[in-house]
Parts: C-alpha cells; sequence; structure tokens
C-alpha cells in the first residue's frame, strides 16, 4: 500500500486545476468538435458535488472523473458527451444530487449515460453470487442502448487498477481476478486492445509480482540484444518501403509481461525459449481507405521476395474482418538470425482501430457502417443470452464468458449467408444460432454436401446445411457438443421447457392417484414420498413420475402411514449440516476474513488448510486460501481456473495467504520428454532417488517413435525441490523438458 498524501488548499487546488488543464488540451487537439462550455460546466459541477472527498491515498476525490475522461477522451478517442459522463459519472451515487439533476443541467443523454454507470457501479461483482450476475446483467445490457456506458466503465476500472496499490492486498487481489476474469475480455470483445494489454498486465502484477518484475527485468537486459537483431531483419524492408513511396512507421513491438508469462505457463519454456518476444509491425499512411487492401498485399508481395514466409501463418484480416472490426495482414517469416517472426500490416486507420475498437470509428466519420453492424451483432447475441439467462450465477458468468474471448471462423449456410462463429463450433451450435427451434430439432447437418452428424466441429469456409426433424427433442447430453454462448443458453431453455411440461404432468398424475386413494398432496405426504422414492425434490419427483420413471403405486400409498416407513421420514428431515466439526481433524478458520495474512502450518496435529484437488498447490506456490461452508481454509494456486471463479462470486471470502516453514511431503507430478536411449531411464530413477534422495511413488513411461514420455509422481517437500529436479533432470542427455504438471 501507498503511503496517504496530504495537501495544502492550494496545492490541492492546482492539482485539480492542472489535471483538468490537461484534459482540456487533449480534447482540443481532436478531431472533434470544440464543445468546451459544456466540458467546463461539467467539471465544476462534478467539482463542486464531490468538494471535500478524498481517495484512500489520500487525493481529492474530483482527480478519478478527470483521470477516468482523460482516457475517455485520449486514450479511447470518444467526444464532449462521454466526456462530460466521465466527469459526473460517481455523482449520482456518491453524493445527493440525482439523474434528474443531472438532466436537468446537461440534458437527456448524458443523464442516461451517467444512469447506466450508475446501475453497473461498485464493481460488476457484489458479495453475492446472484448480485453478481445481476450487476453483470445490467452492465450488458445498457450496452445496447448506448455502447458509451461499457466504454466509460472500462476507462474507469483502468484507472482503478493504474492505482490499485493504495488498495489493501485481499482487495488488490479480487480487484485484478475480476478485472482479468471479464474486464479484459471484454475490451479484447470490444477492440480495445491497448486497454486489454494494460488491465492484464495490471492484473498480472498484483497477483503475481515477482513473477512480473522478473520478467520486465528480463525485457530490460535483452533489449540491445532484440533491437540489434530486429534493425538487422528491418533494413531491407524499409529499403523496399522506400522504393514504394510510402510514407510509414516500422517498429518491433514486445509482447505484454502477461502473454510472455502465459506462453512459459504454457508451454513450460523460459524466457529465453520464447523466440517470439516480439511482432513487427508496418503502419503505412493512407488517406484513400480504397488503397488500404492493395497496398497491404504489395508490402507483403516485398517481404516475401525478401525472407522466407511461414505458409500456415497468413492472417488475412483485411479481407475478412474480425467481429470486433479489427483489420490487418498477418505474415510470418524466417528471420536472418533463424527465428520465425511476425508482421502485421496495416494502414493508419486499421491501426487506430485496432488500439481504439470501435471508438475510433467516430475518428474516421464511419458511420452505421461494416464494423457498427458487425458490433450491432454481437449485441444482439448478449440479448439473446439476456432473455434467458442461468439461475446459477456462476455458469452465468461462464456462459458470457465464452462469447467474450472466442477466436472466431465463418461459415456459409447454403444461400451463401455468411455467419461468424466461436472456433470449434459444431453443427448444433450453427443450428440454435439460426434459431431455438432450429436448434432443438435438429438431428444432423450436410457440410459441403457431405453428411455429418450434429456434433461436427466446423471450419472456416464450410457450407452448412442443417437437417431438422420434428420428432426430434433437445438432449442434455447434447452441451457437451456445443461452444456458444448463445447454443448452451437456448438448449438449457428448450430443455427447462420440456422439462416443465414434464413436471405439469406428473404433478397432476400424482393428484389424481392420490385423490383416487382417499389422499392429498400435503407438504407431510410429499416428504414421505420423496424419501421413499429417493428423490432430490418434489420437481424432480414430478418428473419421474411424468417421465415414467417411478410408477403410481400402492406402495407409495403404504409410505404415507408412519407406522410403515420404519423412522424413515425422522431421518430424512434430520438436517445433514447440523455438525460443522471437521472429520480429518482440520482446525477452523478464525478471525474475521481478510483481516490478517493466513499462516499455512502443516505440522503433525496442527494442520490448518485443505489442498485444493483441482490445482494440487504445494508450499513455495502463489496461493490464496478459500474460505468454505465448514469454516476450513481450502488453498489455491493463484493462476488457478476454479479460484478465478470463486474470486469473482466469493471474493469476500478469500484470505490471503504465506507458508510456514513444514517437515510435511508433497505429491507432486513432472512430465519429462525427450529423445529416447539406452539406458536412459535407469539415468533418470538414479538422478531422482540417489542424487537428489526423492522418494518416487510412481513412474508411467511410454516410447514411440524414438521420443519417450514420462510421468512422474513424486514426494516433495516445496516447491523449491521440484524445480531443481526439473532443472537437473533436463541436463540428463536426451531430456528435452521436464516441467511439473497440474
Amino acid at each position: 500500500m501507498t503511503e496517504i498524501k496530504k495537501y495544502s488548499p492550494d496545492e490541492e487546488d492546482k492539482l485539480i486545476n492542472d489535471a483538468y488543464q490537461d484534459l482540456l488540451r487533449g480534447y482540443l487537439n481532436s478531431n472533434h468538435r470544440k464543445k468546451v462550455e459544456v466540458i467546463e460546466k461539467a467539471f465544476n459541477f462534478a467539482r463542486e458535488a464531490h468538494k471535500g472527498i478524498r481517495r484512500r491515498s489520500g487525493e481529492p476525490y474530483i482527480l478519478h472523473p478527470i483521470a477516468v475522461a482523460m482516457i475517455v477522451s485520449q486514450e479511447i478517442g470518444l467526444g464532449s458527451t462521454s466526456i462530460c459522463s466521465a466527469l459526473l459519472h460517481d455523482v449520482v451515487e456518491d453524493t445527493d444530487y440525482t439523474v434528474e439533476d443531472i438532466e436537468a443541467q446537461f440534458g437527456k443523454k448524458i443523464a442516461n449515460i451517467v444512469d447506466g454507470l450508475t446501475k453497473i457501479s461498485g464493481g460488476i461483482f457484489g458479495s453475492k453470487a446472484s448480485a453478481q450476475a445481476e450487476n453483470f446483467r445490467k452492465l450488458l445490457l445498457t450496452m445496447s442502448d448506448d455502447i458509451r456506458v461499457v466504454l466509460i466503465k472500462m476507462a474507469d476500472r483502468l484507472h482503478n487498477m493504474r492505482t490499485l496499490d493504495s488498495m489493501p492486498p485481499a482487495k488488490q487481489y479480487k480487484i485484478a481476478g475480476e478485472t482479468l476474469y471479464i474486464y479484459a475480455p471484454l475490451a479484447h470483445r470490444l477492440g480495445l486492445f491497448a486497454i486489454k494489454t494494460e488491465l492484464e498486465d495490471l492484473s498480472f502484477k498484483y497477483e503475481h509480482p515477482d513473477a512480473y518484475r522478473k520478467i520486465g527485468e528480463q525485457i530490460a537486459t535483452s533489449e540491445a540484444r532484440r533491437n540489434e537483431i530486429f534493425d538487422h531483419f528491418a533494413a531491407p524492408i524499409r529499403q523496399r518501403l522506400d522504393e514504394m513511396g510510402l510514407k510509414y512507421e516500422f517498429k518491433a513491438r514486445v509482447k505484454s509481461h502477461y502473454s510472455i508469462w502465459k506462453k512459459m505457463e504454457k508451454k513450460h519454456v523460459t524466457f529465453e525459449e520464447v523466440y517470439d518476444l516480439y511482432a513487427a509491425r508496418i503502419v503505412f499512411e493512407c488517406p484513400n481507405e480504397q488503397d488500404e487492401k492493395r497496398i497491404c498485399w504489395n508490402i507483403y508481395s516485398e517481404i516475401t521476395d525478401l525472407y522466407r514466409l511461414h505458409p500456415d501463418r497468413i492472417r488475412d484480416w483485411v479481407s475478412t474482418p474480425k467481429a470486433n472490426g479489427y483489420r490487418a495482414l498477418h505474415i510470418t517469416v524466417m528471420g536472418p538470425d533463424g527465428n520465425w517472426i511476425e508482421v502485421q500490416i496495416r494502414s493508419r486507420r486499421m491501426d487506430d482501430i485496432a488500439e481504439r475498437g470501435f471508438a475510433a470509428h467516430w475518428k474516421y466519420k464511419i458511420g452505421e457502417g461494416e464494423e457498427e453492424s458487425e458490433l450491432a451483432v454481437w449485441l444482439q447475441t448478449i440479448e439473446d443470452i439476456l432473455k434467458n439467462p442461468e439461475p446459477n450465477a456462476i455458469d452465468f458468468l461462464d456462459t458470457i464468458k465464452l462469447n467474450l474471448f472466442a477466436s472466431e471462423i465463418t461459415v456459409f449456410t447454403p444461400k451463401g449467408e455468411m455467419i461468424t462463429l466461436p472456433k470449434d463450433s459444431s453443427v448444433l451450435d450453427l443450428a440454435f444460432t439460426l434459431h431455438s427451434q432450429i436448434g432443438s430439432h435438429c438431428i444432423a447437418g450436410k457440410v459441403n454436401h457431405r453428411l455429418v452428424p450434429l456434433s461436427h466441429k466446423l471450419a472456416t469456409g464450410d457450407q452448412v446445411e442443417v437437417l431438422t426433424s420434428q420428432s426430434q427433442k433437445p438432449q442434455p447430453e447434447w452441451e457437451q457438443y456445443l461452444v456458444t454462448a448463445k447454443g448452451k443458453t437456448r438448449l438449457r431453455s428448450a430443455i427447462r421447457h420440456d422439462r416443465r411440461q414434464i413436471i405439469e404432468k406428473g404433478d397432476k398424475m400424482l393428484r389424481e392417484f392420490l385423490a383416487a386413494n382417499g389422499q392429498e398432496i400435503t407438504p407431510e405426504n410429499l416428504t414421505r414420498i420423496i424419501s421413499v422414492e429417493k428423490a432430490p425434490n418434489k420437481e424432480a419427483l414430478f418428473y419421474m413420475i411424468g417421465n415414467g420413471e417411478v410408477a403410481l403405486s400402492q406402495q407409495m400409498i403404504k409410505a404415507l402411514h408412519p407406522a410403515s416407513n420404519g423412522g424413515l421420514l425422522s431421518k430424512f428431515l434430520r438436517n445433514p449440516f447440523s455438525s460443522k466439526t471437521s472429520g480429518d481433524g482440520i482446525r477452523k478458520y478464525e478471525g474475521k476474513i481478510g483481516s490478517k495474512v493466513y499462516h499455512l502450518v502443516s505440522e503433525p496435529g496442527k494442520v490448518n488448510y485443505k489442498m485444493a484437488p483441482c490445482c494440487h498447490p504445494i508450499p513455495g506456490d502463489d496461493v490464496a486460501g478459500y474460505v468454505d461452508e465448514n469454516n476450513e481454509v481450502v488453498v489455491h494456486k493463484i493462476d488457478c481456473e476454479e479460484l478465478a471463479k470463486l474470486r469473482v462470486s466469493y471474493g469476500s471470502r478469500l484470505v490471503q495467504t504465506q507458508w510456514d516453514t513444514t517437515e510435511a511431503t508433497f505429491l507432486t507430478v513432472v512430465h519429462i520428454e525427450g529423445s529416447d536411449r539406452m539406458g536412459i531411464l535407469h539415468e533418470i530413477i538414479n538422478l531422482i532417488s540417489r542424487n537428489l534422495s526423492i522418494n518416487i511413488r510412481r513412474l508411467d513411461i511410454k516410447a514411440e517413435d524414438g521420443v519417450f514420455k514420462c510421468e512422474l509422481e513424486v514426494l516433495i517437500s516445496d516447491v523449491t525441490v521440484v524445480n531443481n529436479l526439473c532443472k537437473k533432470l533436463k541436463k540428463v542427455d536426451g531430456v528435452t523438458s521436464a516441467a511439473r504438471i497440474s
């Protein structure tokens, strides 16, 4: 946490006025019509409303709305309406002013945006899962009214992340987690690449501070060498571009800390082994939009005359832009040092849209063009999902997230209509995208005139016809074939509709059967029948009856008399959660959650935590604790996906943890790959058990075509031991990789 600053009244006034003048200067240098009077009015209104209020860092609160307005203006590129809305975005929530007051002073448009921002204030996620889903629904619903609401919200979150060091560690974890889980993918989907990258890096900085710092140092250390390689690579290309008479910018852009770390984690490689640390980018000036595509391909021709092309890594987003409006031509060529180098070719207009997303279109006065229609399609998808939201809040967020971060494919209907779907979409995904009824009655598909099952995965360029039958009904197991949020939502809605009809049928059948036997559906009778039939609840019982799984018999009538059920009722009614003592001797969490660092102890008789089975952490890993319903601390790795879900839904139950010294040992798995040769297994076993004195519990090895793969289960005391083991294993002749797997 940073130290709280204190200012004199004069210093405070100067600080506020300097920040406001910076905002005005940036606005006056933009292409927007100059409406300084209304911005001045909004600034004075907000300054008066927030007078005397301070941020946690000690700064006057008004500096936050000014900073958000500056991001909205200078980094996203919006105009006076958005700047005023950003300046006023916290007024209704934090002061006595109302939306009506804003409308009276600034008009309906600004008031509507401020109202939209107020509805989704306080972060997307509340303390309860249902509230969290409801807030997220509000955010997405406002997008269909005015996209500027979510753009300003993105700027608000970016400034909060930039000033996160003033927050306590528990808050930092929660805010960084929800940023990475929802805001960064949302920025990506809206085409706000620069903001998405910064949000990811800032989240990474607070989740993995040591890894963030180390990667930053390694980037700085390798800079001179990288520049030398790039200059050598770029010189002949610059000569060709000069001969073409182009005005251009050609530079290397280093990958973000977060994307480098993700690659290191995914590929189990070191920083030095990440060869594509940077991408080269050519941005050329082109006053005439019609010439952009031709110039892109002319540059492609010149580069591929100089360097060998990687044929599988050409990405033509000039002819077919991404759904978020991104346009560029990406090629990968072999550089003079023998490494593959990606080159991104864009016009200045394409570059602005890539960095600023849809907001950049106002700069070029595109109006209701192609990109806006693509955005409208995406917003329509979101609206469809919101009409049938998942009852379970975490499932709802997962469903939404499917649509935010998916790579895309483009397929065609028999009539030639082009449809964009996420990568790995099936025939069933397309069917539900077209219409709920088509999806519900889908039996198969024809892909490029060949009959395929409804589970068949589609590829870009496929021509797809969906085959249906009125006798077909939606099945729960279909969900495994679906990747689109729309498909999953519509399938669940269809199944719920069918299930409701069967439940109503079962309810009616049971009532009629009981009436014929002189009985009624009372709570007591239902409880007894549910107990005898082992149904989880009354809806499940009605469904089982309506679906023919439970027969209406005299046994059921007998169960309604207490004397005949052998005490079953009292057993059923007993509260299964009445005792909260831990059966395995784990000590409970005591004290207020989030108030202190929780020390993880695993001495004999003193274990005070449980290891999460999803990510298998070991001492030394970056971890956080989650206090479960039994008041026991469950330890997850910081980058565990399950923890991400828990953090955004139940962030208030997370505790900051610290490993204490321990004599216990923990099971971990190491994956080894290499070239098969005589005696290599003997060397590996000898190294582990004799030289390193590590206890091997399991060893599975498979050799094929001169390559071996080995999975090794060992007992270790902490993460330094397993890291040292992997390091030593890599030095064995023939071993190409050795990495711990969760």
